[in-house]
């Protein structure tokens, strides 16, 4: 990750969508995930507030790597522009942190992982999120913040955007199921800690992020396509790349959990989509390359990489939820993908 001006002048073009962030002030927050494509963008956030506005909030970073997150956030200093709290994900075990407010990211985001690994991809999503639930209860959260999936709401027979009381079916049985299941259980899980304990707990369900803080073990699509641009190489598909994706800049989505977290309504799950980036796998694709100005070409998947795929033909999102929230996207697909290269090439 490379801090320059120019990111830094991105996280300021965010700012504007996420309304209260007063309330922020003074507060602590615990996130898991932290060094993660997503929520590293809220880290970036937090501590900009920091340093710009003097906001005094204390950022938690929950993890089992201290050395990774040092090494993610180089920029910032540990005990001082953050506090490391060992944390994994998959293991039940009781954690002591009072904070005001907790946003649960981690989770494998690796397609290739959840047929590998779906006994460890159940756990994170649904032990580690109890495991947090049982802390906000124990020391009076304000609110806790759980990451789901566009992948919850499963398949249907027509292209419309996804409502988010919008399901479709989900083949449980399948060898990916790991993955969406748990994320739905997940979801179920805190609105019953919120009726049964009065926990205050909020969704959200991202689509398909990309971004410049592409970390090196992920795989999915728009992080391959983004490696092969980075490097000089010609963008490779495994497939047609004919289904309709809900994309949204890692920015965007970072300032979208931001505004949940603050003006969402308890027990209610929001999309986080950018209604201008609505498009097809080769779409995106096309983007990267154009901003590279590199070729996209086209080739058979192996066999185990076909077994990650997402096996929704359309997993497009209807925003105006969240919109109604006061946020907004910042940044259309043209310019998110020519942020993502340049950045790189900086």
């Amino acid at each position: 990750m490379k801090y320059n001006d120019s990111y830094w002048q991105d996280v300021e073009r965010v700012l504007p969508h996420i309304k209260n962030l007063s309330a922020l002030k003074n507060k602590s927050v615990l996130i898991t995930g932290g060094t993660g494509l997503i929520c590293s963008g809220v880290v970036d956030i937090l501590h900009y507030l920091n340093k710009k506005e003097n906001a005094g909030i204390e950022i938690l970073l929950a993890g089992r790597s201290e050395e990774r997150t040092a090494k993610r956030f180089y920029n910032m200093q540990a005990g001082k522009d953050y506090r490391f709290v060992k944390y994994d994900a998959t293991v039940s075990t009781e954690l002591d942190e009072k904070t005001d407010y907790i946003i649960h990211g981690a989770s494998n985001a690796n397609p290739a992982a959840y047929v590998a690994q779906p006994v460890e991809t159940m756990e994170a999503n649904f032990i580690g999120l109890n495991n947090l639930l049982k802390l906000a209860v124990k020391n009076n959260t304000k609110r806790v913040l759980y990451l789901s999936s566009s992948e919850v709401y499963g398949q249907k027979d027509n292209m419309d955007p996804y409502f988010e009381d919008d399901y479709g079916f989900l083949d449980i049985l399948n060898q990916r199921a790991s993955y969406p299941s748990s994320k739905r259980a997940a979801e179920t899980l805190c609105v019953a800690y919120s009726l049964e304990h009065g926990l205050d707990t909020v969704i959200v369900r991202p689509g398909h992020i990309y971004g410049p803080a592409v970390i090196p073990s992920d795989n999915r699509a728009t992080a391959q396509f983004t490696r092969n641009a980075v490097n000089g190489e010609d963008i490779v598909m495994k497939s047609a790349g004919s289904q309709l994706r809900s994309y949204c800049y890692s920015l965007d989505c970072a300032s979208a959990i931001l505004a949940v977290l603050l003006n969402g309504e308890k027990e209610n799950a929001y999309n986080i989509s950018n209604p201008d980036s609505i498009i097809t796998i080769s779409a995106i694709a096309k983007a990267l390359a154009n901003a590279a100005g590199k070729n996209l070409t086209f080739e058979n998947p192996a066999d185990a990489e076909a077994k990650g795929y997402n096996l929704m033909s359309n997993s497009s999102l209807d925003s105006k939820k969240l919109e109604s929230l006061g946020w907004a996207a910042e940044f259309s697909p043209e310019e998110g993908a020519k942020r993502c290269i340049d950045f790189y090439s900086e």
